[in-house]
């Protein structure tokens, strides 16, 4: 039997739907907040964290994923399938097949810390990182069989600063998926614990 979710479960999961949040709100409206951006940007380049929430800095830069998270898992079984939570479980089968694929797991974790590096010199959320990573993501994650369509306005997606920006978000949310699973996180708990996972949201909307 899964035991509950942990709280660092269920941190790692709110970034997952953070960046989903963020990848929808960036197709809609061309434009995330600066912190926003930093906090996933940030979140994709560690590759070795103390802890889950020092991935994301604090509980406090996931305010936005707990919110999302928590309505989205209320929503009713009739209701359609909201953009976010299709990109929630998409990001997380890739996060699946990445996992399962050492070499390109391998040559994932090449990129991101040469990103890195880069991003010592300037910072994580500059323009050359956020290139490098975005055509990272489109030489391994994308030539995956399954790609997550995301949808909005054509005008905003077209934009290839836009476009790299969507697809550095989806890849802090495949990071964040890993994490989750690292913690222990299946996507058993959805279906056996949602309410316990609400339950530790609620926890955490208190430390914000």
């Amino acid at each position: 039997m899964i035991s509950p979710p942990t709280r660092d479960q269920v941190i790692a999961l709110a970034g997952v739907f953070q960046a989903c949040q963020l990848v929808d709100t960036l197709a809609q409206t061309g434009n995330i907040s600066a912190q926003a951006l930093h906090t996933a940007m940030t979140s994709l380049l560690d590759q070795n964290p103390t802890n889950c929430e020092a991935v994301f800095g604090s509980v406090t830069n996931l305010s936005c994923g707990i919110d999302s998270m928590a309505k989205l898992l209320t929503l009713s079984k009739r209701s359609k399938v909201p953009e976010i939570l299709r990109y929630v479980l998409g990001v997380l089968y890739l996060e699946r097949k990445l996992s399962a694929n050492a070499a390109m797991l391998d040559k994932v974790g090449a990129g991101v810390a040469q990103a890195n590096n880069q991003a010592q010199h300037f910072s994580p959320v500059h323009e050359n990182v956020i290139n490098n990573l975005a055509d990272l993501y489109s030489n391994t994650i994308s030539t995956f069989r399954f790609r997550i369509q995301v949808s909005g306005q054509s005008g905003f997606l077209q934009q290839a600063s836009i476009a790299n920006r969507v697809r550095c978000m989806l890849f802090a949310g495949i990071r964040a998926g890993i994490l989750w699973h690292q913690a222990g996180g299946r996507r058993w708990h959805f279906i056996f614990y949602r309410k316990r996972i609400l339950k530790q949201l609620e926890q955490l909307r208190r430390e914000l």
